[in-house]
């Protein structure tokens, strides 16, 4: 019988990965015009949390997460609600803290997001890379 592994790993290098999605995107299969948020490194990566904030007006629509390794599978969907960006009011914001972190892997391994309207969210992924 195989012993089970007793030690456990911890994350080496903290991650904050950032990208922005401008272009309309409505399939939720990945394909389309889809950003590339964070790429797993060879030993693997851990995401603990992806943050939205919306830099412009925003209707009302969503902003989809996938992973792919190969091929694309949509996990998350943040709804976007309508909201008008003024001085008293920010941008919409929003954030996802995953029941399990989300590991990628591999170096092959990304996870991508894609707004249903053509409209600026920046998007952030927090975690940390293996060694």
């Amino acid at each position: 019988m195989a012993e089970m592994n007793t030690v456990p790993r911890f994350t080496q290098t903290p991650v904050l990965a950032s990208a922005s999605a401008t272009v309309a995107n409505a399939n939720r299969d990945g394909t389309g015009t889809v950003v590339a948020l964070v790429t797993g490194n060879a030993a693997g990566t851990r995401i603990t949390m992806i943050r939205i904030k919306a830099e412009v007006t925003t209707t009302a629509g969503s902003l989809r997460v996938m992973i792919n390794d190969g091929t694309s599978y949509l996990i998350h969907e943040f709804d976007v609600d309508a909201n008008t960006v003024s001085a008293t009011n920010g941008g919409f914001s929003a954030e996802w803290v995953p029941t399990d972190p989300i590991i990628l892997p591999t170096a092959a391994t990304t996870i991508n997001v894609a707004t249903e309207n053509a409209e600026k969210i920046n998007v952030f992924a927090f975690g940390g890379d293996f060694a």
